[in-house]
């Protein structure tokens, strides 16, 4: 098993002329001690379960590319980002820079979305969520097709692109891994047995019925789904001496249902401490399992 680091929330690292340092800092650390992975959530205004809406957000890709050039070999990516909010073309064309210069390190973590205030808020396109859903669909369709030698339109019900070309191509071959995020299990689930290299849900009581259902979905279109990465989002508070035997007790369920990557966002992230913790006395032992 394995931890990634994820961050959804700015306002700790202090001014804006300060978030710069404090984000190197927290990746390098994370790097350092042994996380697999770098996330960011993929929004424009903070959302409700963490801040106000009005506390400050970075732009994704924007952070994961400055992060690349900080660090070595962590793996970066989003969890997840909204479909809708970058047409497929440009979102391919993203991901496929940032692998190009992270060294081969990006992952495509994408989802149906479901801000509609934020969406609406900053004119992005949104949708009722069949649309969301079908979008989901030909956005990874078209990310698969410019990362193959397939240079062709595409032709869908919501895009059309005249070619898909994409200079230069990813250099993870054969291709950036996609993660497909999100717990509905007749459509999310789907579209992960179907396409994705790995799914992400909340790590809460219900986990073990999402890796059920991703199975049953799997044998429907006789797919193994084994082949797919199980993932978890789990927040894991580090603030005493007791804290390992707990956080392995619940990093054990989820191993034990199937999950062999948690995605983690450490309350205090920004005082580095929970990180070199998290790598000392906790990501030795997961590594084992």
């Amino acid at each position: 098993m394995r931890l990634a680091l994820h961050i959804n929330d700015y306002a700790a690292l202090g001014a804006p002329h300060e978030m710069a340092p404090a984000l190197a800092s927290i990746a390098k650390t994370a790097e350092d001690a042994g996380f697999a992975r770098l996330s960011l959530t993929d929004h424009l205004w903070q959302i409700s379960l963490i801040g106000e809406e009005y506390e400050p957000m970075l732009e994704s890709y924007t952070v994961l590319g400055y992060l690349a050039g900080q660090t070595r070999s962590i793996e970066l990516q989003t969890l997840v980002t909204a479909a809708t909010y970058r047409p497929p073309g440009l979102l391919a064309k993203i991901v496929t820079t940032l692998d190009v210069l992270s060294g081969g390190r990006a992952w495509l973590g994408i989802g149906a979305g479901w801000n509609e205030q934020e969406a609406s808020g900053l004119g992005l396109p949104f949708g009722p969520p069949a649309e969301r859903y079908a979008r989901l669909e030909e956005t990874v369709q078209i990310c698969l097709q410019m990362w193959s030698d397939n240079d062709g339109s595409f032709i869908g019900e919501h895009y059309r692109l005249a070619g898909t070309l994409n200079s230069p191509q990813p250099l993870t071959r054969p291709r950036p891994r996609i993660l497909i995020g999100g717990g509905g299990e007749r459509v999310t689930l789907r579209l992960a047995a179907e396409y994705a290299d790995a799914f992400n849900v909340y790590g809460g009581p219900d986990a073990g019925q999402k890796v059920t259902r991703l199975r049953e979905h799997c044998e429907a279109i006789g797919r193994d789904a084994d082949a797919i990465e199980k993932t978890a989002v789990l927040p894991l508070a580090v603030d005493g001496t007791g804290d390992a035997g707990r956080i392995l007790e619940d990093l054990r369920r989820l191993h034990e249902l199937g999950f062999s990557t948690v995605y983690t966002a450490v309350a205090g992230v920004a005082a580095l401490t929970p990180l070199e913790t998290l790598g000392a006395k906790v990501i030795p032992e997961i590594s084992a399992w």
